[in-house]
């Protein structure tokens, strides 16, 4: 599994002009899957993000997690994250799993998530979204399960 994890101020998705999740300050996540996941990756992930110091603290340091400053996530499934472009100029999204197994996947890191005692908003599995997002810092970190 794959996370792309952004410290924001605010973020919402919103799926046929209707707001599906939303949040203010937090992570956003786009959560990607990949065919030999399983709910061991999504643990990984699920403890890292909601563990992960990025938020600063009295001294300007990022010394805070998620949990630490009482903040939300909103999670996001997103298959293009394993898109390779390396050859050409269409990526291929052979590396993304199924359907079936993704969307498992995605709802069980979600439940993790939540099971760390984080309020998670999300999107809706495989739909058209559009998400929009004020990234505080900017702050982007790149997790991967597998490395």
């Amino acid at each position: 599994m794959k996370v792309v994890i952004q410290r924001c101020k605010r973020a919402k998705v919103t799926v046929e002009g209707k707001v599906t999740g939303e949040i203010g300050q937090g992570l956003m996540v786009l959560v990607g899957v990949t065919h030999e996941d399983t709910e061991k990756d999504a643990k990984f992930l699920a403890d890292k993000v909601t563990g992960l110091r990025i938020f600063e603290d009295e001294e300007g340091k990022m010394n805070r997690s998620v949990q630490d400053i009482g903040g939300k996530v909103l999670s996001v499934s997103q298959f293009t994250l394993y898109g390779d472009a390396r050859k050409g100029r269409r990526p291929s999204f052979v590396e993304a799993a199924r359907p079936e197994l993704a969307e498992v996947l995605y709802e069980k890191f979600n439940e993790l998530v939540r099971a760390n005692g984080l309020e998670v908003q999300t999107g809706i599995f495989g739909a058209d979204m559009d998400v929009e997002l004020v990234n505080a810092g900017p702050v982007t970190i790149l997790l991967d399960s597998r490395s």
